[in-house]
């Protein structure tokens, strides 16, 4: 595991197959998060795969821009480094798609899912201490109450395929909308409370003229291979 640090946000990448970066949001962000989830009332139940108590829609958007496009920064850096990019042009442009506020009781769980769009993320807001109390006496392998785990590939017990999770206030994880991660169950009276979301990104006009340039290069190519092979034959 190697650390990076970008505008003063330390983040941590995670070696494996896809670029797994792990930060810590501001104590006033998440207090942020946490009030407008609860102030927010449009369910988002039929969109997920989460068997939880309530998922809500977030009811305004726009006050977390600021605070994305930062995180969307970030992790262009992190991903840049992750590939040994050296394309000034690296970073794409992202637009919210989805948000919305993740309220876990005992026994709801997520089954292993992916998202939409490029880009995903969670967010903790709230652990509380009778569900840390329950995963410190978990026994098991595993993340156990209240935990997330992120799996890619397979492969024997010497590759790592998977990392797990228990996460504290404050934790965000962000990765490619389609690495598969699920959340364990608790048996705790009380409520986890995370925030979710999914980004899509777009190719910029430069990109579709330099790859319109190099369709008509490999097509040039091509009728000239043509043509070489319609000549006079022995």
């Amino acid at each position: 595991m190697t650390e990076e640090k970008m505008q003063a946000i330390q983040y941590n990448l995670f070696r494996w197959g896809p670029c797994l970066v792990k930060l810590k949001i501001s104590e006033e962000n998440r207090k942020l998060f946490l009030s407008e989830g609860r102030a927010s009332l449009e369910s988002y139940e039929k969109r997920l795969a989460g068997i939880l108590k309530k998922e809500v829609q977030f009811r305004d958007y726009k006050k977390f821009e600021k605070f994305f496009s930062d995180v969307f920064k970030l992790y262009a850096d992190a991903l840049r480094k992750w590939t040994g990019s050296k394309d000034e042009n690296f970073e794409e442009s992202y637009d919210l798609e989805a948000l919305w506020c993740n309220f876990q009781g005992p026994g709801d769980f997520n089954p292993p899912h992916d998202h939409g769009g490029s880009l995903s993320w969670v967010i903790f807001l709230q652990i509380p201490e009778k569900l840390k109390y329950e995963n410190k006496k978990y026994k098991g392998r595993s993340a156990g109450p209240g935990g997330i785990t992120f799996i890619y590939g397979d492969g024997p017990r010497e590759a790592v395929t998977h990392h797990s999770f228990f996460p504290e206030e404050g934790d965000m994880f962000i990765f490619p909308a389609w690495l598969k991660h699920w959340v364990y169950p608790f048996q705790s009276d009380c409520e986890r409370v995370s925030v979710s979301g999914n980004v899509k990104d777009h190719v910029k006009i430069k990109h579709l003229k330099l790859f319109e340039r190099l369709e008509k290069k490999v097509d040039d190519i091509q009728k000239g291979t043509n043509k070489k092979d319609q000549g006079p034959h022995n």
